[in-house]
């Protein structure tokens, strides 16, 4: 795919959308929705990471789910990433991707 994982500019970190994919193994994580959100949100920790931030940087967010029927299972794992003073945060519901996941998750954190 022609894209960046992460690209920082201008004092920010760009982590693009994120599906739930174990960066250790290469793989996608299958599952119910909260366990592909837990691993997407682990996914864009990694990313940050990689770029010298973290989670407690994070400025703004982006779901995008394939059911909006997942919201409420999502707030809960999203809850235990931004315990403290989350975020601003967009909520996408999505048709489908060409990939079988059902989540993506893109942010903006200052470096």
């Amino acid at each position: 795919m022609p894209l960046s994982l992460v690209t920082r500019a201008n004092g920010l970190v760009f982590v693009s959308g994120t599906p739930p994919f174990d960066l250790e193994t290469g793989k996608f994580v299958r599952g119910d929705i909260e366990t592909q959100t837990e691993a997407s949100l682990r996914a864009v920790q990694r990313c940050l990471e990689s770029a010298g931030t973290s989670l407690d940087k994070v400025v703004m967010v982006r779901v995008y789910a394939a059911n909006a029927g997942f919201y409420s299972a999502i707030n809960r794992v999203y809850a235990r990433f931004f315990p403290e003073n989350p975020p601003s945060r967009t909520f996408v519901p999505v048709a489908s991707w060409p990939m079988e996941f059902d989540i993506e998750i893109e942010c903006v954190a200052v470096a």
